[in-house]
């Protein structure tokens, strides 16, 4: 199964990079997870939001793969524990599907964005700022592929 985690911005802190890095190295070939970041857009006080949005939303969609099972993070998606994170990994990866997940930037994700979706999943109802959802998410996927997997790293 092929994980691609793909976001709107780049140039995150180093801890952020060195946070991803480490679970990326954890995970094996079978699980692999790339990273592709998109960049943020031009914004301004005095332009309209939505052409910098619906660019970012272009980049995002054409980054997934042709068949990947498309999930939209999002504030206002379904709130899974980690055990049920797996359990829809699982699904996915016995379809034989790879994954791609969708970051938003600074203002979300475009309808675009979350219509093309297969599954809108919520990390929390916190507000996060991205580079930590960048963090907690590889950490969970590790975690996802440790519980499939009957690794000692998730204890329940």
């Amino acid at each position: 199964m092929k994980i691609r985690l793909i976001a709107v911005g780049n140039k995150m802190p180093s801890w952020v990079e060195a946070g991803v890095a480490e679970y990326q190295k954890r995970l094996p070939s079978d699980f692999s997870l790339s990273i592709t970041e998109i960049p943020l857009a031009n914004r301004s006080k005095n332009s309209p939001l939505a052409p910098a949005m619906e660019k970012e939303a272009k980049a995002l969609l054409e980054a997934c793969g042709k068949n990947d099972y498309i999930v939209a993070l999002d504030v206002k998606g379904q709130s899974l524990s980690t055990e049920k994170l797996a359990e829809k990994f699982n699904v996915v990866r016995e379809d034989g599907e790879n994954i791609s997940l969708l970051i938003g930037g600074p203002d979300g994700l475009t309808s675009a964005c979350l219509e093309a979706a297969d599954a809108r999943w919520s990390l929390s109802a916190l507000t996060l700022p991205h580079p930590i959802v960048r963090v907690v998410l590889v950490e969970q996927i590790y975690r996802v592929w440790s519980i499939l997997n009957n690794h000692p790293y998730h204890r329940s």
